[in-house]
Order: C-alpha cells, then sequence, then structure tokens
C-alpha cells in the first residue's frame, strides 16, 4: 500500500477496494473537495481512508455490518484507550454454551456437518455477545465492541472469506484461540454521518453539500451460469448481521442462513440479473437512476469489467447525466493500473475479465 494512503480495517470482503484506494484518493484530489458520499460502504476501507484523509464523510451501506463498523471507525472521538478496559472485560469473560455454539460451533473431529468455527471459539462469542448487551453500552462504545468480536472472528473462522458454505476441514487459523483487541481507531475531527439505508432511502437524507459521491453498486454477474440471486451480499455476511442484532433468527440450509437471506427476499436491484420492462438490464436502471439523482458535483464509479452493466450502456448513461474527467484501468491479474484519456477504447477493453475501470465525472447541472 502506497506511503500516502492511510491504513484501514476490515474483514474478509468479496470485491473489497482495498486495492483501489489509492487510486480513488488520487482521483479525488483532482477536484476541490471537502465532503465525500459513500453510498455503498460495504467492508468501510473506503469510508475509512477518506475520513482519514480529513474529508467529511457521509458513509451509507443497507447491511447493518457496515454501520457498526462505520459508527466505530467515523463517529469515534475517544482515543483507543478508553476503549480497552471493556475490551479486557470481554476477554475475560468465561465461555458459555449458548445459540452461536448450536448453529455455527463444531467440534475438532465433527466431519457430519461443516462449521464456520470451532466450539471453544463460538463459545467465546455467546458469552461475549451477551455481554455487550446487557452492559447497554452508549452507541459508539457498542459499535466499538461488535467491531472488535467480528474482527477477532475474522481471524479464526474456517471459511474461504464468506458464510454461504464452509470448508470441509479445519482451517489452521481456526484453531487460534479468539481474543478481541481494540480496533484501529482514531479521533474524528470531522462531524461524519453514518446511515443504514436502501441507497436511494439515503439520497433522500443528503443536503446539497456533497462534493463527491463514491459509488461500487454490487454489480450483477455477467456469467449465465452463476446469476448472482445465488450470491448476494446478504448471503455471503449473513453471520454477522446476526451477530450485530444478535436476534437469533430462524436458519435454513447446511450453512445456516438467516431466513430473511434467502434468494426470494435478499439482494439488491445492482445484484439483479434480469431485464426490466424496457428490455434493459435492471441493474443499468438502476445506475442510470442513482447517477440522475445524486445531487453531487462530482462522481467516482467503480466498474468492474465481470459485471452485468455493459460497457456500451453505461458510456451512454455516464456520458447523459455527466461529463467523464478521467478514467483508470486496473488489470488485477497484473495488478497495474493505466490512466487512461477519454476515447471509447475503454469499451473494448471490457470483453476481458479482471478489470477495473474508476471513472471521475462531473455531473450536468
Amino acid at each position: 500500500m502506497p506511503s500516502d494512503v492511510p491504513s484501514t480495517e476490515a474483514i474478509k470482503y468479496a470485491g473489497s477496494k482495498l486495492k483501489l484506494l489509492s487510486h480513488i484518493l488520487s482521483l479525488s484530489k483532482k477536484v476541490n473537495a471537502a465532503t465525500v458520499f459513500d453510498g455503498f460502504s460495504g467492508s468501510t476501507r473506503v469510508s475509512q481512508a477518506y475520513a482519514k484523509k480529513g474529508y467529511r464523510v457521509y458513509a451509507n451501506d443497507i447491511a447493518v455490518y457496515s454501520k457498526f463498523f462505520n459508527t466505530a471507525f467515523l463517529l469515534n472521538k475517544q482515543g483507543s484507550e478508553t476503549y480497552q478496559p471493556i475490551i479486557d472485560h470481554l476477554n475475560s469473560l468465561a465461555p458459555i454454551d449458548g445459540w452461536f455454539t448450536e448453529y455455527y460451533g463444531g467440534d475438532e473431529n465433527s466431519a457430519d456437518q461443516k462449521f464456520p468455527w470451532q466450539k471453544k471459539n463460538t463459545r467465546r462469542l455467546d458469552a461475549i455477545r451477551d455481554e455487550i448487551d446487557r452492559l447497554n453500552l452508549d452507541e459508539v462504545t457498542k459499535a466499538v465492541a461488535i467491531t472488535s468480536l467480528i474482527l477477532a472472528l475474522d481471524q479464526v473462522d474456517s471459511t474461504l472469506g464468506h458464510y454461504v458454505s464452509y470448508l470441509n476441514e479445519w482451517s489452521p487459523r481456526s484453531y487460534k484461540d479468539l481474543k478481541l483487541t481494540v480496533p484501529n481507531l482514531w479521533v474524528n475531527q470531522q462531524d461524519n454521518l453514518v446511515m443504514n439505508y436502501d441507497i436511494f432511502e439515503a439520497l433522500n437524507h443528503l443536503g446539497d453539500e456533497i462534493d463527491i459521491a463514491y459509488f461500487d453498486p454490487p454489480y450483477g454477474s455477467n456469467n449465465e451460469k452463476m446469476p448472482p440471486s445465488r450470491v448476494r451480499y446478504a448471503s455471503y455476511y449473513h453471520i454477522w448481521t446476526t451477530i450485530c442484532l444478535n436476534d437469533r433468527p430462524e436458519v435454513f440450509g447446511k450453512a445456516r442462513r438467516r431466513a430473511d437471506t434467502s434468494d426470494t427476499i435478499a439482494g439488491s436491484v445492482f445484484e439483479e440479473f434480469r431485464r426490466g420492462s424496457s428490455g434493459r438490464f435492471m441493474v443499468i436502471e438502476a445506475i442510470e437512476k442513482l447517477i440522475r439523482e445524486i445531487r453531487a458535483r462530482y462522481i467516482i464509479l467503480s466498474y468492474s469489467s465481470g459485471g452485468r452493466a455493459t460497457a456500451e450502456e453505461l458510456n451512454e448513461v455516464l456520458n447523459t447525466y455527466g461529463e467523464i474527467i478521467e478514467i483508470e484501468k486496473i488489470d488485477y491479474k497484473k495488478n497495474v493500473m493505466a490512466g487512461m484519456k477519454w476515447t471509447n477504447d475503454w469499451i473494448k477493453d471490457t470483453a476481458e475479465k479482471n478489470f477495473e475501470f474508476l471513472f471521475l465525472v462531473k455531473k450536468k447541472t
């Protein structure tokens, strides 16, 4: 990571923008900006980076775990040492057999069913999560405690980084003991705002002072054999939602997913693989609505060449509602970036996978 990119902390996350932070911040420096709206903050790495750079950040995501992470990192106004006593207390609790152990804890020799954690760690999870509620903490302190718990669990899981399936054999890290540490917090000088809305509802809570809107929608895959109705973010990280809410939901399937993450219920329009009544992909219609309705001077849009939205359609949308100032193309396979002057040549590159494009767009007034 380049030295001018601040350190961030997050869980393992599909589509993480960790490797793109330097490019996103570089594009942002090209305009005179003080406020940023991160509409799909996900793992919150982008929001964290912007906040550490001194921008006032409006961070939004419909996922509740994203809200907790953003609350811990973006709303904290105290030194990290303030939270050490509570973390020490949570680490000292005696393990108990509870709901999480019943559904997500496995014995070292349990070969009949796969689990995300060994029981020694879910017993700690059960004790810690119930204690957090019992302590009746203020909003930021509770978010810090739960963020610490999730980050610690992420270090001892037996998964490939998501929770729709678990490994056949225990991962080496799953044998480690769960131990909470204070997250890498900082004292925020800006009054940041954290939201937990559907993206179009979030637009209603913004003023007219947004300089940059950063959008990284969960684009639907263009792989017909694996429609994204099977790979939704709500499904991938259902367990983090349950840990945040501690609501002991109804679960189903071998992965014990939350019932409210079933394919017929959960999912964003940006993950759709179907066409709408207009004949266009629904994801393109959603992107067009988003670009049209956002009140911001500039937009930075992430786009993957493997996305459902075709390059030609995206090109038309961006030029209808804005002026493309600059494009950066990142080759994930070679881990290199190439700056591009605005031509239609970028469209040809989307025939190949593993490219990520960043568009800096000046919104038309």
